[in-house]
């Protein structure tokens, strides 16, 4: 029993194998210790500022290493009990939940994977009449409308048929690529083939009207929606659209079975070229404030258009903590992990599988985890700014309707347009104390932050069935993009005045501060990445050790921490799923991150505190050909454009194959001198070796495969010239 006398409706259990963890991280500190004593001792007297340089990348490493350990000393997993919820709260009482979906563009978000998004978490395990659907569309795009009208339409076929058949996941595209047709009832049968002819109808509609590019007249005079176009000048120019499709409160909102429909509202925010619109968190704002106009749900529900709902009982799990009456009311947040439907067996391009499953449960551990901009489920008055105090009390009655006084959705949609205005922030505390925070590419990082500096706690649920299911990118330089923004942001936050460890620390416990560390200091680690990457590979055509010798005994703890500490990564990947094949692509990926997507985030980084650049908000493309989907498929890394990033990524892996060579040929003719080679250089020749390996796709890329995803003749041609002049001026 609680201290209220009831029984809890979430537990919460420490992780297993902590023991080991904790004897692990002890050993790999006394190795650190042995190393930082033999840099101190054997300085040398010549090539002492690469000694120190190596010394300092060491330091920087162990810091890091350090970080990671506070994050994964006592991570945390919860459970909850759905039963007790039902048990204990009728239908009725039941809090409203409004759920935003965002999407920006119509080319590289389609039409017809947003409205399956929107379908799926229309279809929740939950009382539709207490649920609001809110699609914001920054693109302004009447084919992503058309789309959504079209979805208004299916959903009372949609909705029924997955009550009846208890359908997951609840996105039509996924439930009917991956769920074969029942064989054992035949009228469930033919309701299946109808349900699912009806669904490809509409869906060859929607690409019929995205290929063509706009709606046709005909069509846009059966509904009126389609008149707001009119003064649309440009997806960048135009007024505010707010169309409510589906009004939650109207006794006609029905589906085919005479139940309730959920509410759904479709947005385009005004926009005009010379007013900052704010990316992403403009548009959730725009929606808080109009949602609370129509539906005013204690509960918000944020998801990206490509991250369907993969569990249909994901709100019932999240309000086992929102109304647990001993703890509840101190939640602003449950966040759920981000994962993939798109991920190959091995996942070429990484995914994030160790962040998700055990970094942010080490969060929760610690204090509660960060806001990660999707995929999570908010109190909204903590978001909207209030802080929280113990005296706090928490409203617990459902939200009732009273027909008699509704007001007509047409005269809402005309009232709500000035709440979605540009000029409308202007002077108010929209976007600095409310709402989604402004000024920073990840928004949600530091809106979360701001939540957890008032003093609220968040927690981190990882339900058996993943509550969602989105898009990792599939191609490389799209992943590095991405990584790059994130990076960017998350520095961008520390050098501001929302770094956890001013602005956080009255309410932030300190080890919440440093679990911050571990994504806040992505982008000073490319500067110790690059050193170890270019300068042991340099030495080593200069003929310079950087290392004990392989027979000193100062060796063995350069080796016990490395070896120890990759071993230690590799249980860590495959026990959370993952297989040895997927951990070295992690790798892989890991050393391409610190010295493309970080590297560039630094310059961009310095760049604006020096005022020559500002922020931008770079969407991942959702869309790919036939070809790019079949090489993503066999794992074949996508290389295909030119890019800054690529001519990086190349010239480091020549320049350590052509020390590798040089070292191989001119060093090692005769077994006394290769004896003492390995022995004197033993170490940076394994590390070359190493770094060799993992840049072995790019060697593919630029040599050996002749499909349109290999790496550009240019880059290579770049890559080659800076190679050699870097190997030139190491050797002579």
């Amino acid at each position: 029993m609680g201290k209220n006398g009831y029984l809890p409706l979430f537990e919460t259990r420490p992780a297993r194998g902590l023991v080991f963890f904790r004897s692990y991280a002890a050993s790999i500190f006394i190795g650190i210790c042995f190393i930082c004593f033999h840099r101190v001792s054997y300085f040398p007297v010549t090539e002492r500022w690469v000694w120190v340089g190596m010394f300092v990348a060491e330091l920087w490493f162990s810091f890091y290493f350090f970080i990671t350990v506070i994050v994964k000393w006592n991570p945390v997993f919860r459970c909850t009990f759905k039963d007790r919820l039902s048990s204990r709260f009728e239908e009725e009482e039941l809090l409203g939940v409004d759920i935003f979906v965002c999407t920006a563009d119509p080319r590289l978000e389609p039409p017809t994977m947003v409205v399956s998004t929107v379908l799926s978490v229309m279809a929740y395990d939950y009382p539709p009449h207490k649920l609001s659907v809110y699609l914001s569309d920054d693109g302004c795009s009447d084919l992503t409308f058309y789309a959504l009208l079209e979805a208004s339409g299916f959903a009372q076929l949609w909705l029924p048929f997955c009550r009846k058949l208890k359908v997951e996941p609840t996105s039509p595209e996924a439930y009917f690529q991956t769920t074969p047709e029942p064989v054992d009832d035949a009228f469930m049968a033919n309701e299946w083939l109808i349900i699912k002819k009806t669904y490809e109808d509409m869906r060859i509609r929607i690409e019929s009207m995205t290929r063509l590019g706009k709606v046709p007249a005909d069509i846009r005079k059966e509904h009126k929606g389609f008149d707001e176009w009119d003064f649309v000048v440009s997806r960048h120019d135009h007024p505010s659209i707010l169309q409510i499709l589906i009004d939650g409160r109207d006794p006609n909102a029905i589906d085919i079975e005479g139940k309730a429909l959920p509410t759904l509202v479709y947005l385009a925010r005004e926009k005009r070229p010379q007013i900052h619109h704010n990316f992403k968190a403009g548009a959730l704002n725009a929606l808080i404030r109009i949602s609370s106009r129509i539906s005013n749900a204690p509960f918000i529900l944020n998801v990206d258009c490509d991250m369907h709902s993969n569990n249909s009982k994901a709100i019932r799990d999240a309000l086992c903590f929102f109304l647990d009456e001993d703890n509840g009311h101190e939640i602003a947040y449950v966040q759920y992990p981000q994962t993939f439907g798109n991920l190959t067996k091995n996942e070429i391009y990484g995914s994030l599988r160790v962040v998700m499953k055990l970094e942010l449960a080490g969060f929760d551990g610690n204090g509660g985890p960060c806001y990660i901009g999707t995929g999570c489920v908010h109190r909204r008055e903590s978001l909207c700014g209030m802080k929280y105090s113990k005296e706090l009390i928490v409203e617990s009655k459902a939200m009732k309707y009273d027909t008699k006084i509704i007001e007509k959705a047409s005269s809402i949609e005309e009232n709500c347009k000035a709440l979605a205005s540009c000029t409308y922030e202007e002077n108010t505390p929209w976007g600095k104390e409310m709402g989604v925070k402004y000024g920073c590419v990840v928004e949600d990082i530091l809106t979360g932050i701001c939540i957890q500096s008032r003093g609220w706690r968040s927690v981190y649920l990882t339900p058996q069935r993943e509550a969602f299911l989105g898009m990792v990118p599939t191609t490389l330089l799209d992943t590095l993009v991405q990584h790059k923004r994130w990076a960017e942001g998350d520095f961008q936050i520390f050098l501001s005045k929302h770094c956890p460890f001013v602005y956080g620390c009255q309410n932030m416990p300190l080890k919440l501060q440093l679990s911050y560390c571990i994504y806040l200091f992505w982008v000073p680690n490319c500067f110790a990445t690059l050193y170890y990457v270019f300068v042991p590979s340099f030495c080593l055509l200069k003929g310079i050790s950087l290392f004990p010798k392989i027979s000193s005994s100062w060796g063995i703890p350069y080796l016990y921490v490395i070896v120890v500490h990759r071993v230690q990564s590799l249980v860590e990947f495959v026990w959370l799923g993952g297989t040895v094949r997927g951990w070295l692509n992690e790798q892989r990926m890991w050393m391409f991150k610190r010295t493309t997507s970080y590297f560039f985030a630094a310059i961009d980084n310095i760049l604006k505190l020096c005022g020559f650049s500002k922020s931008a908000f770079i969407i991942t493309g959702k869309v790919a050909d036939d070809d790019l989907n079949r090489r993503y498929e066999q794992e074949s890394m996508e290389f295909g454009t030119s890019s800054p990033m690529f001519t990086v990524l190349a010239t480091l892996a020549l320049f350590n194959l052509f020390g590798l060579v040089v070292v191989g040929t001119n060093k090692a003719i005769n077994d006394d001198a290769r004896i003492k080679v390995f022995d004197i250089f033993g170490f940076q020749i394994l590390l070359c070796c190493v770094l060799v390996f993992v840049n072995l796709p790019i060697y593919q890329g630029m040599f050996f495969r002749k499909d349109s995803g290999k790496i550009p003749a240019s880059v290579t041609l770049r890559s080659i010239a800076f190679a050699l002049l870097a190997s030139t001026l190491a050797m002579y």
